[in-house]
């Protein structure tokens, strides 16, 4: 039966490590924790020869099977590490993984981690490590789960924070953990002993809210038109220049539009995204995206990241960085494409 981050941390406490594990999910942080708490168990426990395998196009899955095979060359106990990007091995993949759990090597611990998980990728090969180990499916946080979270972790800290000071720190961050993670070291360096109120957490806590470029299509996709500008905002305040942005959107815009024509013409949509490289657990919020827009939604995004284009090189009128708030509050309410010029 899967296992939860609590019951992983009770387990590998009891000093016990499994044959293997499979630690799976999109949220770097908690699967970046789990996967260095098994290996810092391996080492306490001898497990002093460490062999990785990246798994990319042509992977050689037997190289994963010799090694099983072979013995260690310093009679050592073995840590193998398979990176598996995608979470999916493909069918060679899947069986050299099942046929490793039925006879598990001795004095070795395999320890595979996907950064990419939903359940559709659960299979024959995932159950076969949770019968023969520990399978660790890690969920993003819900929006109502990451305040629980963050106390948590402030606590582990030993910090003693007052409510609004959790608060404001929950709103400087927008849920990501790796950012709030960061901001708790610091306040465990600077604030150990001392009660954190509001004011202190103000003037200590960078207003990080992680201005991603990369995750101002995401947001804005799924429906925080607000959100996405803050952050825009955010971006522009810490010096971002105009054109990376730009060209980022735009890219995001065109798999939109292709998307909308293919799915306008009765075409399939899962041949879009594996040429976009758009991972199975983000699709859902580019199809429903494109649903919201339609064809001719997506076709207006497209012309007016051809004139945001134009404005950034002072072709056009229109003031650049109001243009692209406009193009991000339309992908996230196609109420507002009548803000931008009609698609011709």
């Amino acid at each position: 039966m899967p296992l939860q981050l609590a019951q992983l941390d009770r387990q590998l406490a009891e000093q016990r490590l499994a044959n293997v594990y499979l630690i799976a999910g999109s949220e770097d942080l908690l699967r970046i924790e789990a996967s260095d708490a098994v290996r810092a168990l391996a080492r306490e426990l001898g497990f002093t020869e460490r062999e990785v395998f990246d798994v990319e196009s042509g992977f050689d899955w037997n190289s994963l099977t010799m090694s099983g095979a072979s013995m260690s060359l310093f009679a050592s106990r073995r840590l193998i590490e398979l990176r598996l990007p995608t979470g999916k091995p493909g069918k060679e993949g899947g069986a050299a993984i099942e046929q490793w759990c039925a006879n598990p090597p001795p004095d070795t611990c395999l320890l595979i981690i996907a950064n990419d998980w939903s359940r559709t990728h659960e299979g024959r090969w995932s159950q076969a490590v949770d019968n023969a180990g520990v399978f660790l499916p890690i969920w993003p946080l819900k929006p109502n789960e990451f305040p629980g979270w963050l106390q948590r972790r402030l606590r582990a800290a030993k910090l003693d924070v007052e409510a609004d000071a959790v608060a404001l720190l929950g709103e400087r961050v927008e849920g990501n953990l790796l950012a709030a993670s960061q901001e708790i070291e610091k306040l465990a360096l600077l604030c150990r002993g001392e009660r954190i109120t509001a004011e202190r957490m103000l003037a200590l806590v960078a207003d990080s809210a992680r201005f991603s470029v990369f995750s101002l299509t995401e947001v804005a996709m799924a429906g925080d038109g607000e959100r996405a500008l803050r952050m825009l905002r955010g971006l522009r305040a810490e010096g971002e220049q105009i054109v990376p942005l730009m060209n980022w959107v735009a890219g995001q815009v065109q798999i939109l539009a292709l998307a909308a024509q293919v799915a306008d013409s009765g075409g399939n949509l899962a041949t879009v995204w594996q040429q976009a490289r758009v991972w199975e657990s983000r699709q859902p919020l580019y199809r429903k995206t494109v649903q919201r827009l339609g064809n001719r939604g997506a076709a207006r995004l497209l012309r007016a990241c051809a004139q945001l284009d134009l404005a950034s090189k002072g072709r056009d009128d229109e003031d650049p960085w109001r243009l692209l708030e406009r193009i991000l509050l339309a992908l996230a309410n196609a109420r507002a494409l009548d803000l931008l010029q009609p698609a011709g």
